[in-house]
């Protein structure tokens, strides 16, 4: 385990260094000079190439490349290009709305999908069943952006406990974060739960038509016991999988819905930077999407132990 477990974190820091790279290349490829934007189009030339040299942006690509490498093994991300501040700085200010979006997203996505999905492998064919699979085929359809239209005015407008705008942070209580950020996480969590439900579905009918249960259920063990010790025990794992995928991929999805409930978070962070070409947080923003989605796919690999047992990870696998 050990062994694995050094294996993957190399391979996370390669992958890291990977995206790392095509994205600095990347953006610096976008049509489009920063210090023209900072000055405006009508600039004096001496005082762009004096914006120019101030950014470094004078010096070549693999001089701008070897320095930014640099501040970046020393975890320094640099800073802005348009407000000079630390990205890091800005990078903790936006996280928090876009990870409390994301996670309660994710939760009500799972909350709903894997019962659903039981639920509808146990009577398949049956109201229940067509009922699930027309709600999750609705959820798959519909984007988050118009899902949250749609709560916006049919919730937003009409209870004015449930806020439609804005954020508001933990730290300033439980109760209005929670408000402020549940028809946002809807929003993201619906498209997500129909994709979990499917799985769920597919992987138990998989499971309950093998021998293994035939067996179970001939040896008079309770259903219920047969149901979720030997079937959706064993189901569980591709969920598990499409669920820590997801979670990652969710933070994508929450960019039109933080621009649709006038939240600032990473993704209108990431937007707003391409649009004024600031390197560094593009960069920045980036740099940490994909950590999440190197870091959730090794957390799935440890649930994989968790939840059998038998799987054993060695340094021939």
């Amino acid at each position: 385990m050990q062994r694995y477990l050094a294996k993957r974190i190399l391979h996370a820091f390669v992958v890291i260094y990977v995206v790392a790279t095509v994205v600095f290349v990347a953006v610096r490829s976008i049509p489009g000079d920063p210090a023209r934007l900072m000055l405006g189009g009508d600039a004096d030339p001496q005082a762009l190439a004096a914006v120019r040299q101030e950014l470094g942006l004078n010096q070549p690509i693999y001089v701008q490349y070897i320095r930014w490498l640099g501040e970046l093994v020393q975890g320094d991300f640099g800073d802005s290009i348009h407000t000079q501040q630390s990205v890091i700085t800005m990078l903790i200010d936006v996280a928090e709305p876009t990870l409390s979006i994301a996670l309660l997203g994710m939760v009500i996505a799972i909350c709903i999908a894997v019962p659903a999905g039981i639920i509808s492998a146990i009577h398949r064919y049956s109201p229940e069943d067509y009922i699930a699979t027309l709600i999750s085929f609705f959820g798959i359809s519909m984007p988050g952006f118009w899902i949250g239209i749609l709560l916006i005015l049919g919730v937003g407008t009409r209870f004015e406990a449930i806020p439609s705008f804005g954020y508001v942070p933990l730290s300033d209580g439980i109760v209005p974060w929670f408000k402020h950020i549940l028809l946002p996480a809807i929003a993201v969590g619906l498209p997500y739960g129909g994709i979990l439900m499917r799985m769920t579905r597919s992987s138990m009918l998989e499971v309950l038509n093998e021998d293994y249960m035939r067996t179970a259920r001939a040896k008079g063990l309770s259903p219920r016991l047969v149901l979720f010790k030997h079937g959706f025990q064993n189901a569980l794992m591709p969920v598990v999988t499409i669920a820590g995928i997801l979670l990652a991929v969710v933070l994508g999805g929450v960019v039109a819905v933080e621009i649709v409930f006038g939240i600032q978070g990473l993704g209108r962070l990431l937007i707003s930077s391409i649009n004024r070409r600031d390197f560094p947080v593009v960069q920045g923003t980036v740099i940490i999407i994909s950590f999440v989605f190197v870091f959730m796919n090794l957390v799935v690999d440890m649930l994989y132990t968790v939840i059998n047992p038998k799987i054993k990870y060695g340094g021939s696998e």
